[in-house]
């Protein structure tokens, strides 16, 4: 996973209206719920079937540190799904997403101006159409820099160029050495 996925999954668990299951036993009959065998567990965990089958009957209680983030991780992923979709749904149609990040930003720009890139703390709300794109993006594959080039671009045509108002010599916006990005929709 890269950094923009990342970000929309962070994005997503934020969404959830009921918890997840707290307890190891909990977690792992989900998990056995969606994935439908102890065999297809394991190999998601990276444990043995019989490690499992152990969690599931509440005869081992503690796994190893590692084991229990991934745990967490493949529960909290699988997690309200339709929630999730409701509020993508929500953003790409109507809502937009805002994208607040600080990362170094790179652009081509006319003669006679600066174009080095420099680090920005920015805050942006990106209009439903970008997000429709960035969510069309993840669920096809795309990597993360097509990704960040969605962002970018909506970076430059939201506030660069202030939705043609200035700037509009400005051709392309990179996102590079990103510090950290949050997505909120």
């Amino acid at each position: 996973m890269g950094e923009i996925d990342d970000a929309i999954e962070r994005a997503d668990r934020e969404a959830f209206t009921r918890e997840p299951p707290k307890t190891l036993q909990g977690r792992i009959n989900f998990l056995l719920k969606q994935l439908k065998t102890t065999k297809a567990v394991a190999a998601e965990l990276g444990v043995s079937q019989r490690s499992v089958e152990r969690y599931r009957k509440g005869e081992r209680k503690h796994p190893p540190k590692d084991i229990a983030a991934k745990i967490d991780s493949a529960v909290r992923s699988r997690w309200q799904p339709l929630v999730r979709k409701r509020r993508q749904r929500q953003a790409a149609t109507t809502g937009g997403i805002t994208v607040e990040t600080r990362a170094r930003f790179g652009y081509t720009a006319p003669v006679g101006t600066t174009d080095d890139g420099r680090f920005r703390r920015l805050t942006v709300h990106l209009p439903p159409a970008y997000a429709q794109r960035l969510f069309d993006a993840r669920d096809t594959g795309a990597s993360d820099q097509e990704m960040r080039a969605i962002i970018a671009e909506g970076f430059k045509e939201i506030y660069f160029q202030d939705g043609g108002g200035r700037a509009t010599g400005l051709s392309d916006v990179t996102l590079n050495d990103i510090d950290y990005l949050d997505l909120d929709y």
